[in-house]
């Protein structure tokens, strides 16, 4: 049996949010088996599970919530959680947004490892679909086929100096934790001067953000595919909302948080969760 696992102790985090510039506070909080990942916001107050149909807002990151009530750009921390295999957690929030940190989810990843990674006495719960889907959204595309074990290829175009990049992965905690959660989030020099002028990005620096000038970036790549790294950052933490792990062969082309969101929900709808020997369609799971 492969089985559920949780935090061996609460983990804290706090500082700024990439988009809000607000301090932000969160407390994940260990969970029993079968809980599954989930968000508690408004001291409390408002509570739901991290599945696609709290999606609210995908324009600049992935916001949950109901209501007036939101967290924004929960992708990051939801993706060290769901790439280590922590499968029950409660995340407490206090603030509009999840702390940038450094831009990537190296520091969500090594405080979760250092918290410790518990086994529970309950099968994993496994995400499966018996055909491929394919979704569109403009020239982007995404396909999910039925595999025996999480596969991710991942090919990004970006306008010059990014260019082309390409990422084929089979996702294991170790090579997660050191090929891709240090992968950082990033954008284009007059991209960060638009949205400042606008007020936006009130977080962003280059201590949490890799930034682009036309000759190139303006502090030093960690890996030469750095984005395309970051983009599978990205989408393993929207994936993360299928609420359970992805069983399947993710083939996707320029891909983001709008069309993962689009994806999940749908294949929430489609899809299978199997725990052990036993499968159950996903709004019976």
């Amino acid at each position: 049996m492969n089985p559920q696992h949780t935090l061996g102790a609460a983990v804290n985090f706090a500082g700024v949010g990439l988009h809000t510039g607000t301090l932000a506070h969160v407390h994940v909080e260990p969970q029993p088996a079968g809980s599954g990942l989930s968000f508690s916001l408004a001291g409390g107050d408002v509570v739901f599970p991290a599945h696609a149909e709290y999606v609210v807002d995908t324009k600049r990151a992935t916001v949950l919530g109901i209501g007036d009530v939101t967290v924004s750009t929960v992708e990051h921390l939801l993706s060290a959680l769901f790439a280590l295999g922590i499968d029950n957690a409660r995340i407490d929030v206090e603030g509009p947004e999840i702390p940038i940190l450094d831009g990537s989810s190296a520091s969500f990843a090594n405080a979760f490892t250092e918290a410790g990674i518990v086994a529970q006495d309950a099968p994993r719960a496994v995400f499966i679909v018996d055909r491929p889907y394919v979704y569109t959204d403009g020239d982007a595309m995404l396909v999910v086929s039925p595999a025996d074990a999480f596969r991710l290829r991942f090919a990004v175009e970006f306008a010059p100096p990014v260019g082309a990049q390409y990422l084929d992965t089979s996702l294991e905690p170790g090579a997660y934790a050191r090929d891709i959660a240090p992968a950082r989030t990033f954008g284009y020099l007059h991209e960060v001067e638009a949205l400042r002028a606008a007020g936006l990005a009130r977080g962003g620096s280059l201590d949490n953000a890799l930034v682009f000038a036309p000759d190139g970036p303006l502090t030093p790549l960690r890996w030469p595919n750095e984005v395309v790294r970051h983009k599978a950052l990205d989408l393993i933490g929207d994936f993360a909302l299928l609420g359970a792990w992805p069983q399947c062969d993710i083939l996707t082309v320029k891909s983001g948080h709008r069309l993962h969101a689009r994806a999940t929900a749908q294949l929430r709808n489609v899809g299978r969760i199997a725990h052990g020997d036993a499968a159950f369609a996903v709004k019976g799971s």
